[in-house]
């Protein structure tokens, strides 16, 4: 028997690989939505790139209503998202990777999510400031933060306890940010082993912040710490 059942909104990312691989060693059923299947996924919901947003909302809860059927998620945790500079030019890139996706997480988990559930969306702490060099991103990163304290409130919506938090990392320690800063200190970023753990924890309602939490994940020498917002 699964020991509950998660949803991973950028299941086929590299963190969000991740956390299927791990949640799955924990006998966690594990659905992925994002634009292509992971194999390790117990399902998956291929969402349609050029579709609007209301289009992906309605395939999205359509399949997992046949998927789930009337079970309820112990979790949905979307990791989608990515990073760009510029402005206008890569503004509608970031709105669709970071804020279309967390606010469909969040439709997700009206429905489907259990009473004292919870729901973790992706933040950044560089949004917590200014972003110069990278507007898009961060007015991206910034509306999520904001989506969080909106859901948390007693009328955001969310299922009867469930909480909603977001993770704030600096850079994580991905395959991909290795190929493109090979020079850089890695120390300082965090690996994606520790952010799957930290899920599997709150899932299972261990050392969880208070509803609304933006999580700040600091590395320093390759150890992680958390500070809440």
């Amino acid at each position: 028997m699964a020991a509950g059942k998660v949803l991973v909104y950028g299941g086929k990312g590299a963190l969000g690989s991740q956390c299927i691989s791990f949640l799955s060693s924990q006998k966690y059923w594990v659905g992925s939505i994002d634009l292509t299947k992971n194999d390790n996924a117990n399902a998956n919901v291929i969402v349609e790139r050029n579709a609007t947003i209301l289009e992906q909302e309605s395939q999205i809860l359509k399949e997992l209503d046949s998927v789930l059927g009337s079970e309820k998620l112990d979790a949905v945790i979307c990791v989608a998202g990515g990073w760009a500079g510029d402005f206008v030019k890569n503004t509608d890139l970031m709105l669709k990777q970071s804020v279309w996706s967390s606010v469909l997480a969040s439709s997700i988990a009206s429905k489907f999510l259990k009473p004292g559930g919870i729901l973790v969306l992706t933040g950044a702490k560089a949004a917590l400031g200014p972003t110069p060099g990278m507007i898009g991103y961060g007015l991206a990163k910034a509306a999520i933060h904001h989506l969080t304290k909106s859901l948390a409130d007693e009328n955001g919506g969310l299922p009867a306890g469930a909480q909603a938090l977001s993770i704030l990392p600096v850079t994580l320690d991905t395959p991909m940010n290795r190929k493109w800063m090979p020079k850089a200190d890695t120390s300082t970023w965090t690996p994606l082993e520790f952010v799957a753990e930290l899920f599997s924890k709150w899932i299972k309602n261990e050392e969880r912040p208070p509803n609304g939490s933006l999580v700040q994940l600091n590395t320093k020498e390759n150890k992680t710490t958390l500070e809440f917002e």
